[in-house]
């Protein structure tokens, strides 16, 4: 792939990213088929009624072949169309656009604060390898890393939700408008957080301490470039390839992360709703939630695979 220009780049990347898609939405497909018993009959309860179980059996076309009705849900996804929710007789994409909000303002507030931080600490600490900054960065990062999200969020809700009560313990009375009580997201966003600092502070200062040592920044020193331009403008552009893959594999890790902080906190986000359709046996919810994630893995890999090109175009003709 070598002299690869970045649009093909992108174009044979967004071709991969497009199977990737249809291949997830086939296996979560075929994975919702192989769920035991009749759907129409588990979905309508214990004391079904015919009319409700005949109406379920039209909505998800049971009496079709099971190939027919792939390849019309392809159809239907490939013009927006995610079905309807067999609970709530809505479209699905209503649902998931009604829980996006706090989902998103969650994901989007971590990365805002993600980025700044990891990346400054990361500079900071590779600025004096082996300092006290750098120690403490270490041995910070091996320790927030080691604890589970789960576990994290339930020590800070019994710390500072409830023996101190400095935050909220929980969104509830929000109403999913988290903006309206600032205080209810400051315990979700740590939890978001630790583990994705800790990895991407690591990445950062392991990048900046190899890039430093690269002999065209070496060369530029002796040609007297101030050491301030040579770390921001020689050296980080190197360190922040791999940064940005390792963020895209964050905001994946995160689709999962915020549904164990949105169950913890009580946020109805898609981590709700997700809880809620898996509970209710609400298929055409679950497999549009699925698809999105898969859309939204893929678009965020390749925005990342696009960066790390820029940045360090053997890196990204590697990937």
């Amino acid at each position: 792939m070598a002299g690869l220009s970045l649009p093909r780049y992108a174009a044979r990347r967004a071709l991969v990213g497009a199977g990737q898609v249809v291949g997830v939405a086939t296996v979560v497909f075929v994975l919702t088929e192989a769920l035991p018993g009749d759907a129409a009959v588990v979905i309508a309860g214990d004391q079904p009624d015919p009319a409700r179980i005949a109406l379920l059996r039209d909505q998800l076309d049971l009496d079709r072949p099971a190939w027919q009705r792939y390849l019309d849900w392809l159809a239907d996804l490939a013009v927006g169309d995610l079905g309807v929710s067999l609970v709530s007789q809505r479209p699905v994409a209503g649902v998931l656009a009604a829980g996006a909000a706090p989902t998103v303002l969650l994901a989007a507030a971590t990365l805002l604060l993600l980025v700044p931080l990891s990346v400054g600490l990361g500079m900071l600490a590779a600025r004096r390898e082996g300092g006290r900054l750098d120690r403490a960065l270490s041995a910070t990062a091996v320790g927030l890393y080691a604890v589970p999200e789960f576990a994290l969020a339930l020590l800070l809700v019994a710390v500072f939700g409830v023996r101190l009560a400095w935050l909220p313990p929980t969104a509830v009375g929000t109403g999913g408008d988290l903006l309206s009580r600032p205080a209810v997201l400051v315990l979700p966003l740590v939890v978001l957080l630790a583990r994705p600092f800790c990895s991407l502070s690591r990445l950062t200062r392991a990048g900046m301490i190899e890039a430093m040592r690269a002999e065209h920044v070496a060369h530029a020193r002796r040609l007297g470039v101030p050491e301030r331009r040579l770390r921001l403008v020689h050296a980080l552009p190197n360190a922040l390839a791999p940064v940005a893959q390792q963020l895209a594999r964050t905001t994946d890790w995160l689709l999962g992360g915020v549904i164990v902080v949105e169950a913890v906190f009580v946020v109805p986000g898609l981590g709700t709703a997700l809880v809620d359709a898996v509970t209710a046996r609400d298929v055409p919810t679950v497999q549009g939630l699925c698809v999105l994630v898969a859309v939204t893995t893929v678009t965020v890999n390749l925005a990342a695979d696009l960066v790390a090109f820029r940045l360090a175009p053997r890196a990204g003709a590697a990937a």
